[in-house]
């Protein structure tokens, strides 16, 4: 299946993004961006909905001997997503899971800690919040994020993203209040061929989209 859409970067794709969110009627009061290919994309949709800008943090909790096959994921709050599927079909068990969420909890406060540099975390009470990320594949982090919001007091969640297949787009669907896609090709192998200019973004580059 031919690609319907690909964007030339990150923030180009951060720009169609708050268009579209605009067009909504979508009134940001703050936009958290996922680290760190989120940041290109929620620097545009933020001075486009004139928001401030954050981030929030996940990481992948990796089954035994396989770190890159996610058996879930977890926020810097300590905020799950357990992929109960995955576990059945690996040799983790309850012990190593959660032996896992502490120390990926751990590693996930730390750099929302620094990416933050002193500031402290957004007061969320009553606001409306635009989760961006720059692509969704399984969306293992991205429902740690959305986990974390749930349990907070945030008045309405809204996940934006340039591009998911639709299974994944269709699931996170139950985790927010409104999910905005720009692409949910039938014909998926991954995030980055849906941009011509993919390339991985450092630390450094994404903290930058934070200053003010």
């Amino acid at each position: 299946m031919e690609v319907s859409r690909r964007f030339q970067d990150r923030t180009e794709a951060g720009e169609f993004l708050a268009e579209e969110l605009r067009e909504r009627g979508i009134d940001a009061d703050l936009v958290l961006a996922i680290p760190r290919g989120g940041l290109p994309l929620g620097r545009a949709v933020a001075d486009e909905l004139e928001a401030p800008l954050d981030v929030i943090v996940a990481k992948k909790i990796g089954a035994p001997g396989n770190p890159e096959y996610a058996i879930g994921a977890v926020a810097s709050d300590g905020s799950v997503w357990q992929n109960e599927e995955a576990i059945l079909g690996t040799r983790s068990d309850e012990e190593y899971f959660q032996e896992q969420r502490e120390r990926k909890a751990a590693e996930a406060r730390q750099k929302a800690e620094r990416y933050r540099g002193g500031r402290s975390e957004p007061n969320l009470a009553e606001k409306t919040v635009v989760v961006v990320d720059d692509g969704v594949a399984t969306g293992s982090t991205v429902r740690a994020c959305l986990a974390k919001l749930r349990n907070s007091d945030a008045g309405r969640v809204v996940l934006a993203v340039p591009v998911g297949p639709p299974t994944s787009i269709a699931e996170l669907e139950g985790w927010t209040d409104e999910v905005v896609c720009l692409e949910r090709p039938g014909s998926f192998m991954g995030v980055g061929q849906f941009y011509r200019n993919f390339s991985q973004v450092s630390d450094e580059e994404a903290m930058a989209y934070l200053e003010t």
